[in-house]
């Protein structure tokens, strides 16, 4: 019988991370995770979340990290989702909108009543997701400059 747990991610986490991140990156050509340079924060993420004074949760299964979320304040009403990555053998679950909604109402319960978050334009089946639960897409992208030329949408929901 396999067992979900959802515990605060440590900084111990760091390798189980970079595997889960870099999985999930795999599935698309092109898309590289960069250890050393823009996903350099996941070697002490528990750290580097809490300086931005945010969140961040695992699932693990079975003792083995198999999903990551997590959000920070960008101002007192809006909060970032900063990160929401599931393993393949999660996807279509309900883990997914478990792990957002559980972020969703730790910001709200900050005071937050808009959350925002970027995406890689490639990322089509997560932008479906995000719109699914009331993101809405917005005109403004951002380029990342990173090995993986990686440009990304804005959404932002209303909470």
């Amino acid at each position: 019988m396999e067992t979900l747990l959802l515990r605060p991610v440590t900084d111990a986490d760091a390798d189980a991370l970079f595997a889960l991140i870099g999985a999930c990156f795999a599935e698309y050509d092109g898309v590289h995770l960069e250890p050393d340079g823009l996903d350099s924060d996941l070697h002490a993420y528990a750290a580097n979340i809490a300086a931005a004074d945010g969140e961040a949760f695992a699932v693990d299964k079975d003792g083995v990290l198999v999903a990551l979320v997590s959000y920070a304040p960008i101002s007192e009403v809006r909060f970032q989702l900063k990160r929401i990555y599931l393993s393949n053998q999660l996807r279509g679950s309900g883990m997914g909108l478990t792990l957002l909604c559980h972020v969703e109402d730790r910001a709200r319960d900050r005071g937050a009543t808009e959350m925002e978050l970027w995406s890689d334009t490639r990322f089509s089946r997560a932008h479906r997701f995000y719109e699914r639960e009331g993101y809405v897409r917005q005109a403004k992208t951002r380029d990342l400059g990173d090995i993986s030329n990686t440009t990304e949408f804005q959404f932002i929901k209303q909470l």
